[in-house]
C-alpha cells in the first residue's frame, strides 16, 4: 500500500511540473518581449543569411524549403557539416522553423547549436568567422573542445543503434572540462528516447525558447506535441553567439521559415 502511494505522489509531481512547464512556456512563447532578428524562409538564396562548415554538403532553396544534407559516405568527418548564421545573437532566445527528417537512418545526429563561440584563445577567436578554414573538416572533436555552446541533438541515434523508434532528444554544453571527456562532462540532464517524433517525410514545428535559466524544446507535428525543458541555471553563461545547424554524416533535413527573436 505504501509503495501504491509511493508511486501515485511521484506521478502527480511529475505531472504537476509538466503543467508548469507547460504554462511557462506558452507564456513566453506568447509574449510581446521578441523581436525579429533573423527571418529566413528558406526559398531564395542560403548565403545571405548562413555559411557552410565542410567541404563536401548541399544546400539547395526550393519552394519546399532549405534542403541540407551531407551526402552519403559514413565516418569520414569531411563529410559532417554545420550551417551558421552570419548574425550573432544576444540574451534570451526564441527560435521557430519547420523541419522534415529526408533521411530514413537510424544512426548519427542532427544538432542545433546555441549562441556558439569560439573559447578565445588563438586561433579559436571568439568570432567563429575568423577560424572557419579550421573547420573546413569539420570533426566533432574541433566544436567540443574549442568552442563554447548549447548542443541540442534531436531525430537523433546511438551510433550503433538499428530501429526507426529508438531516438533521442538530449542537450549538452561546451566546452569539455579539462582532463574530462565528451560523454562524461558535457550532458546536461535529463536526455529523452523513444520520442515518437522526427519520422522521415513528416514536417514538424520546432520552437526553442532560451532564457538564463531554462531552455525550452517545443515539437509539434500532426497529432502530436510534444515539450522539452533543461535547468541551466547552474551551468556557465552562454549569452551571445551564432545558431548552428549540424548534420553528422549521412543525415539530410529541410528546413523552412527559420525565425530568430531576440528580447526587445
Amino acid at each position: 500500500m505504501i509503495f501504491k502511494r509511493l508511486i501515485v505522489f511521484f506521478f502527480s509531481i511529475s505531472i504537476f511540473a509538466q503543467t508548469t512547464d507547460e504554462k511557462t512556456f506558452e507564456k513566453l512563447n506568447n509574449s510581446k518581449i521578441w523581436q525579429l532578428r533573423m527571418k529566413d524562409r528558406g526559398t531564395k538564396n542560403w548565403q545571405s543569411n548562413w555559411f557552410l562548415d565542410g567541404l563536401h554538403a548541399e544546400v539547395k532553396n526550393s519552394t519546399k524549403g532549405m534542403s541540407f544534407s551531407t551526402g552519403t559516405v559514413e565516418r569520414d568527418d569531411a563529410y559532417h557539416a554545420v550551417l551558421w548564421t552570419k548574425g550573432s545573437f544576444k540574451g534570451d532566445l526564441k527560435i521557430e522553423y519547420n523541419f522534415t527528417r529526408t533521411d530514413e537512418k537510424t544512426i548519427w545526429a542532427i544538432i542545433l547549436y546555441l549562441q556558439a563561440t569560439g573559447i578565445g584563445i588563438p586561433p579559436y577567436d571568439s568570432d567563429i568567422s575568423k577560424w572557419n578554414q579550421l573547420r573546413e573538416t569539420p570533426a566533432m572533436k574541433t566544436y567540443f573542445n574549442y568552442m563554447k555552446a548549447f548542443h541540442l541533438s534531436y531525430a537523433s541515434f546511438e551510433n550503433t543503434n538499428t530501429d526507426q523508434n529508438k531516438d533521442y532528444v538530449r542537450l549538452r554544453q561546451y566546452p569539455v572540462k579539462p582532463g574530462e571527456n565528451f560523454n562524461t562532462s558535457t550532458e546536461i540532464p535529463n536526455a529523452f528516447f523513444e520520442t515518437g517524433l522526427f519520422k522521415t517525410g513528416k514536417t514538424y514545428k520546432i520552437t526553442i525558447i532560451k532564457t538564463a535559466k531554462t531552455i525550452y524544446f517545443k515539437v509539434t507535428g500532426k497529432n502530436i506535441s510534444k515539450l522539452f525543458s533543461w535547468d541551466i541555471s547552474q551551468q556557465p553563461e552562454l549569452d551571445e553567439g551564432r545558431i548552428g545547424l549540424r548534420h553528422m554524416f549521412s543525415r539530410s533535413a529541410i528546413y523552412k521559415d527559420f525565425s530568430i527573436y531576440t528580447k526587445k
